[in-house]
């Protein structure tokens, strides 16, 4: 665990990252993979020396293609990767990440990389000439030929749909609103200002009537409470309190009028 620890730091401090990101107890929280390349002919170092280690793992990703579509596949990325300074520029790297290769079953354009160094991309150019890469938004990096033999299914993520007006309420409400029965004049017409002003431009709406013939008069009056005026009017009886006032102000004139 320290010598894991003290290579994740290592590797750190070469990429300049602000923390490592390999550590014993993160390899114990995940399902990673760490390929470690030992000496063990090294003079006075007991149990031999580490020259670097490999750090990779399968992670869902969404990518772009050439054409900007995207696409979930879940690769073999490549983590973390560090050979010690003294050591490179002697084939160990190759060593390392041939071997892992071999163990994986995967071809390098295959691989998705994470962050990758420049001291990394010249690795993967010189040596497995890696040399086109396709554009992506997150830190992965992938080289032409990724979706060629993909192991790990590929799908394809419909389009984005157009952002729709926003309706306050649905097509099913609609069409029940529709169907409404209004009561009868003149009680719909606060029923309506009602729903006017809770609703803004609602479907359903009382409208006016200021003209009405004599029957539906007649009718609309049945349905309120009783009142003297009215039973005169529905009885047909011209004697009621309004003709009264009538005749009486006829009188009062005429006889304003005669003096």
């Amino acid at each position: 665990m320290t010598v894991i620890d003290e290579m994740g730091k290592a590797s750190a401090k070469a990429q300049n990252l602000p923390a490592p990101i390999t550590s014993a107890s993160r390899m114990q929280t995940n399902r990673h993979v760490l390929y470690i390349l030992m000496d063990h002919d090294v003079k006075g170092s007991g149990k031999g020396a580490v020259i670097g280690f490999l750090k990779v793992g399968y992670k869902k990703l969404f990518v772009l293609d050439r054409h900007g579509a995207h696409n979930e596949v879940e690769p073999l990325c490549v983590l973390d990767f560090y050979i010690h300074e003294s050591l490179q520029r002697h084939g160990y790297g190759k060593e390392l990440f041939q071997h892992m290769l071999q163990s994986e079953r995967v071809e390098p354009h295959q691989l998705a990389v994470d962050r990758p160094s420049e001291k990394l991309l010249c690795f993967l150019r010189k040596h497995y000439n890696l040399k086109e890469t396709i554009s992506q938004v997150n830190n992965f990096v992938i080289f032409e030929g990724f979706f060629a033999n993909q192991h790990a299914p590929v799908r394809k993520l419909l389009p984005k749909r157009p952002e729709e007006e926003i309706k306050p309420y649905s097509l099913t409400d609609r069409e029940f609103l529709k169907e409404e029965v209004e009561p009868p004049w003149p009680f719909n017409q606060s029923h309506a200002l009602t729903r006017s002003s809770s609703l803004g431009n609602s479907p359903v709406r009382g409208c006016l009537k200021p003209f009405l013939n004599e029957q539906e008069l007649l009718r609309n009056l049945r349905l309120c409470p009783p009142h003297a005026g009215a039973h005169h009017l529905l009885n047909g009886e011209p004697g009621g309190p309004a003709a009264q006032r009538r005749r009486t102000s006829s009188l009062t004139r005429s006889d304003n009028t005669s003096h």
